[in-house]
């Protein structure tokens, strides 16, 4: 087990609690709990390719402990009226899809590897941002003045551009 992997596992720890500072409107630890694991997305990362503590066990547990945290806030922030649903189904179904489709391919004995895209990474960062943004916005009032529209729409836009990428490729890999 290496540092990184602890730190990735004490970042898949923290959601169920961040969860719950939602769900009782706690709002300012619900935000700083998230602002926690982000850094430390960052640090497991840094930490790994510096001192070459990467791992097999690691490539598979930091996209894993990622997507819940972000499943996890959208869905949770849609519950109690944060976001609008609709935004909270579209990041979900991704990633949804994005499972299904390694799991099928997988059973169909036709495994693909999954690698980030260009595309991919964006569409984290703008999930990550807004999803800071509405935490950052109930517990500091803090306002977007009027981007909020905007920035939903670029979160739903690269959500389905990167879903439709990896839609591709994964069509490509099966039908070869």
């Amino acid at each position: 087990m290496t540092i990184p992997n602890i730190i990735t596992i004490g970042r898949l720890i923290i959601v169920p609690i961040v969860i719950l500072m939602i769900m009782q409107q706690r709002w300012v630890a619900a935000f700083v709990l998230f602002v926690v694991a982000g850094v430390s997305d960052a640090v497991d990362g840094y930490i790994a390719r510096r001192f070459d503590m990467r791992s097999e066990f690691g490539a598979y547990i930091d996209p894993i402990a990622d997507k819940a945290l972000l499943v996890s806030i959208y869905v949770t922030l849609a519950i109690v009226g944060a976001i609008p649903s609709w935004l909270a189904i579209v990041v979900v179904f991704r990633d949804v899809m994005i499972v299904a489709a390694v799991l099928l391919s997988w059973v169909m004995s036709r495994p693909v590897e999954i690698k980030p895209l260009l595309v991919s990474k964006l569409n984290t960062g703008a999930q990550i941002a807004f999803a800071a943004f509405a935490l950052a916005a109930n517990a500091f009032g803090a306002d977007l003045a009027g981007l909020e529209d905007p920035a939903m729409l670029l979160v739903a836009a690269l959500t389905i551009a990167s879903a439709g990428a990896y839609l591709g490729g994964w069509l490509r890999h099966m039908t070869t």
